[in-house]
C-alpha cells in the first residue's frame, strides 16, 4: 500500500480514472452492439444510424485514451465495411 502523501494520492487518482474509463469504455461497446445488431438484422438505414450514432462517441472516447486512436479506426473501419456489405 502507498505511504507516502503523494503515493495516496496517486493511488487514489488511479482508482478514480479506472472507475471513469471503465463507464466509458462500457458505452462504447453498446454504441457499437447497437451497430452490429442492425447489421445483423439486416437493415442498411437502421445500421447507417447506429453507426453514424456510433462514430462522434469512439473519436471522442479515442480522444482521451480510453481506447488507442488504432483501435477506434480499425473499429470504424471493420463496422463501416459490414455496412456497406450489406448494402451490396
Amino acid at each position: 500500500m502507498a505511504n507516502s502523501k503523494q503515493a495516496r494520492k496517486r493511488a487514489r487518482q488511479a482508482e478514480n480514472r479506472r472507475v471513469l474509463k471503465a463507464s466509458q469504455r462500457s458505452m462504447v461497446r453498446t454504441y457499437i452492439k447497437r451497430v452490429i445488431k442492425a447489421i445483423n438484422g439486416g437493415d442498411h438505414a437502421e445500421a447507417m444510424g447506429a453507426f453514424k450514432a456510433a462514430q462522434p462517441v469512439i473519436d471522442r472516447i479515442a480522444d482521451k485514451d480510453v481506447l488507442s486512436k488504432k483501435k477506434a479506426a480499425r473499429l470504424k473501419s471493420r463496422l463501416n465495411k459490414r455496412i456497406k456489405a450489406l448494402a451490396a
